[in-house]
């Protein structure tokens, strides 16, 4: 039986891929939800003291690390699917490692060389400046304080969102391990992936409600990043269908106070996003920026904000917001057309292409 004509028949994820986008927008708007989140736990030193936290159990900065996690997972699929194993893995390398290198000693050098309470000679001469480079780029540690630098701030790190990098680079190596043994492609292990993680955070949430937020975590990206390869693996089966996003955050919100409520969640957003992305009723309108700023917004992002706050403790919240969007902006303008394109460059020379228009996941 074929739907009313005013009702238009969802495409297939695949028909979708072959329009237009919407990735680079959404990336640069996640971005930005993470600024504005940490705009409240910056002054306050309360993760939780952020609105939508009480209404959701997860921080606005939470969500959109989850949009980052789907939309990377369907796009390193697709990534190593296309390339194969040894493109696959110079793309990722120097999708990562240059903006978060020069981000490290930026923050390192410059920004805690002018922000410390110590002499600069003694600064740049402590072992501890050291083991923050160290330790951020070797494990991306976030918890990691340079000395005398944001002392008196409530969390005293300069670097706080590269935690996510580490399960990132993790599932990039989930991706290249199933890629190599030849199970990237099947449906079959896709589907028993993502059902095997949300069981086990779902029975996570069942036998262990009280568990440490990073064993939670440890499970909540992994399943989302896998959601996301499976709509790719899955693409000329599954539709992106309005209703069916709303269905999900509708039996989302009836699963509220349940041991289903956080897996339901994280796959309603997770399918969300993707609607967002691709969904050709909303990408018939989209618009690409020629820069793709949400890498950088997203690791100067803190580092802003700790400064802004550092200089002026007694400012509300919400004051610091503008200020500290529209530096962090400029930041990841900078990193976007000093480091990351030119990156890019070497890269399309490296796998012998003529051209950057490829859609490249940027690193939540």
């Amino acid at each position: 039986m074929r739907p009313p004509l005013f009702i238009p028949k969802s495409p297939t994820v695949s028909t979708a891929m072959a329009g237009a986008n919407n990735f680079t927008i959404l990336r640069l708007l996640l971005a930005v939800a993470v600024v504005v989140s940490h705009a409240f736990s910056v002054t306050t030193g309360a993760v939780m003291d952020e609105p939508l936290a009480s209404s959701t159990g997860f921080t606005l900065g939470e969500h959109a690390v989850n949009g980052f996690f789907v939309v990377s997972g369907f796009l390193v699929t697709m990534s190593f699917d296309q390339r194969g194993w040894r493109d696959y893995v110079i793309a990722r390398a120097l999708r990562i490692a240059p903006g978060l290198i020069v981000a490290t000693l930026v923050v390192a050098l410059l920004l805690g060389g002018a922000m410390t309470s110590l002499p600069l000679t003694a600064y740049l001469e402590s072992p501890d400046l050291r083991r923050f480079i160290g330790m951020t780029l070797s494990s991306f540690k976030s918890n990691i304080a340079l000395p005398g630098v944001f002392a008196d701030n409530p969390f005293k790190f300069p670097m706080g969102t590269v935690w996510t990098l580490k399960y990132e680079v993790l599932c990039y190596a989930g991706v290249l391990a199933f890629g190599l043994v030849g199970l990237l492609r099947s449906r079959a292990v896709a589907l028993a992936l993502v059902a095997g993680l949300a069981l086990s955070l779902a029975s996570l949430d069942f036998f262990r409600p009280d568990a440490p937020k990073g064993l939670e975590t440890s499970l909540r990206l992994p399943l989302i990043f896998a959601f996301g390869g499976a709509l790719y693996v899955w693409r000329n089966r599954i539709r992106l269908s309005g209703p069916v996003a709303f269905a999900l955050i509708a039996a989302t919100w009836l699963a509220g106070g349940t041991f289903l409520y956080k897996t339901l969640l994280f796959l309603a957003t997770s399918y969300g996003i993707m609607w967002l992305a691709l969904a050709p009723v909303l990408t018939r309108w989209s618009y690409e920026p020629r820069a793709d700023l949400s890498y950088g917004t997203y690791l100067y992002g803190w580092p802003v904000q700790q400064t802004l706050h550092a200089l002026f403790p007694a400012t509300a919240a919400l004051v610091l917001l503008a200020p500290s969007l529209l530096i962090t902006l400029a930041a990841g303008a900078l990193s976007w057309y000093a480091v990351e394109k030119p990156a890019l460059a070497v890269k399309a020379r490296t796998l012998g292409r003529r051209t950057l228009k490829t859609i490249e996941p940027a690193a939540p």
